[in-house]
């Protein structure tokens, strides 16, 4: 029964998106040829996802929709969305640090961060400042698209000379308008109370679709969402980043990085790891792969003596992995899963596998890189797939790792025109960055997993009544901290409040006094 109602909900939202294609070309493009960027109509005709991002935050409203596309689609040609880049933008903007993104919040979203104190009102450079947040705002769309940012205002030191009311408008319209479903949360650190009618003003721009989104906390509670090793010193955490331009601080795939493990230039510690490892048995070994020194791969050579063996130990690897429900279908490979691997604490949740389907009539070189290459082991990580041909692709977690939801791992891909005769390493010199197809994955730790043999053991009673004492207990948690919470927000307003009577009442006083010294004057006269 589910499952019919999960394909019934999937055919009505692909009638919706076909009626918003539809209408949107009957009654917004007959207007006027001119009144969007080419780039982005042709994209909303083929990219289902863009559709449906818009359909999901007017809750399946075509008319809403509709106006949500018209409003973003003028907004990103007025401001040139598809063609801003870092060339575009005047450099002092990025010499400043007001804006970047870095690091990650506790579910695994990219932080964007705004140093409220570092941004002084100015008309002159408004316009050069909202082509700047439009700037980082479409290069994460582009990187890791589908995937929600979360907002951090930090107010350390601000007052009400950084409040810039327009400003700030237009950064909550990019979530609201322009990039639909796009922000997980807002979080306002460390808010000066003089601050707060400001915000409530702020809140009220929001809409009711987006005010939950809207966290505020103090230094010691924003930990709450974000752990120490992405909190600047200041609010208590452990993150040593200092913001300098250039390069850009938000690629999490430069360098030190390595394809399959710990980079080669930790001589002394690999050798002697390399020396257990040799003893280790055939299994554990795929667990602890040795690293080798880079070396030249000739494919019409070494893809022939390697397929026979890789043939043979690929059930050995992949035994144990779980296994991709989901895909991404790319222009070169689809990739299983579409967005992220899982991992548990247990010993059989300690492997995903990665599936590569190559789509092309060619041969496809791959490569799979991770931001924790300490962490994990990928067999293979770079070698090349046959027109028509699948690659099974082993991730295992390296002795006690355990997983994170801020690690990522990048699938690139290029076709190959002389397969035969190219080398690996050369080809991925030589061949151009707009050839290369990547798609990224990221973590999906799983909570409270139990190995599969325990579970077996216990009675379904007894599985379920655990189950539910769980629940029961993350709730009442949950409870208690959101009573917490609302409990010090309710002192803080009753105690504003007072010294609103308070000044009220001073002002009226002071009315008083002059009222009474003006008729004073005016008897004198």
């Amino acid at each position: 029964m589910a499952e019919v109602d999960s394909h019934e909900g999937e055919q009505d939202l692909e009638k919706k998106i076909e009626e918003t294609r539809q209408r949107f070309k009957n009654e917004l493009l007959q207007d006027s040829t001119d009144k969007y960027d080419c780039r982005d109509v042709e994209k909303l005709q083929k990219d289902d996802a863009l559709v449906e991002g818009y359909l999901a935050w007017r809750l399946n409203v075509v008319d809403d929709a509709l106006k949500m596309i018209d409003e973003s689609f003028q907004w990103r040609k007025e401001f040139g969305v598809n063609d801003v880049s870092e060339s575009t933008i005047p450099k002092w903007m990025f010499e400043t640090g007001a804006v970047y993104l870095h690091g990650y919040d506790k579910e695994g979203n990219k932080l964007f961060w705004f140093k409220v104190k570092l941004h002084v009102k100015d008309a002159k450079t408004i316009l050069d400042k909202k082509k700047y947040v439009a700037f980082w705002l479409e290069r994460y769309a582009k990187k890791e698209p589908g995937m929600p940012l979360t907002v951090v205002f930090d107010m350390a030191e601000s007052g009400l000379s950084n409040i810039d009311m327009d400003f700030v408008k237009y950064i909550i319209n990019c979530f609201k308008v322009y990039y639909p479903k796009f922000l997980s949360k807002m979080i306002i650190v460390d808010m000066p109370w003089i601050m707060n009618a400001a915000w409530k003003i702020v809140k009220s721009w929001l809409g009711p679709e987006a005010i939950s989104k809207l966290k505020f906390a103090s230094k010691a509670e924003v930990h709450s969402f974000i752990d120490m090793e992405y909190l600047p010193p200041h609010m208590g955490g452990t993150d040593s980043f200092k913001y300098s331009y250039p390069p850009l601080p938000d690629d999490d795939f430069q360098t030190p990085i390595c394809d399959n493990g710990p980079i080669v230039s930790e001589d002394e510690t690999e050798s002697k790891e390399c020396e257990v490892e040799r003893k280790d048995s055939l299994e554990s070994s795929f667990n602890s792969e040795v690293v080798a020194k880079p070396k030249k791969v000739n494919f019409l050579e070494d893809s022939l003596r390697s397929e026979e063996n890789d043939r043979l130990d690929t059930s050995a690897r992949s035994k144990g992995a779980r296994k991709p429900m989901t895909t991404f279908k790319g222009p070169l490979l689809d990739v299983s899963p579409a967005e992220e691997l899982s991992f548990g604490s247990g010993e059989t949740e300690k492997k995903s596998l990665i599936i590569l389907s190559n789509v092309t009539k060619n041969q496809v070189a791959f490569k799979v890189r991770t931001t924790a290459p300490e962490k994990y082991r990928v067999k293979p990580s770079s070698s090349c797939c046959e027109p028509g041909a699948s690659v099974e692709i082993v991730v295992s977690l390296h002795g006690g790792s355990q997983a994170s939801p801020q690690d990522r791992f990048l699938v690139m891909a290029a076709e190959m025109d002389n397969a035969g005769s190219q080398e690996l390493a050369q080809f991925w010199k030589e061949v151009p960055k707009a050839k290369v197809m990547e798609h990224r994955l990221r973590c999906h730790v799983l909570e409270g997993a139990k190995p599969a043999v325990s579970l077996l053991k216990e009675s379904p009673m007894e599985t379920e009544a655990s189950g539910q004492q769980e629940i029961n207990t993350t709730q009442l948690m949950r409870l208690a901290a959101c009573n917490s919470r609302m409990e010090q927000k309710l002192n803080t307003c009753l105690w504003v409040q007072k010294v609103l009577i308070g000044l009220v009442l001073v002002l009226m006083v002071l009315n008083l006094l002059c009222l009474y010294l003006l008729g004073t004057a005016q008897r004198t006269s």
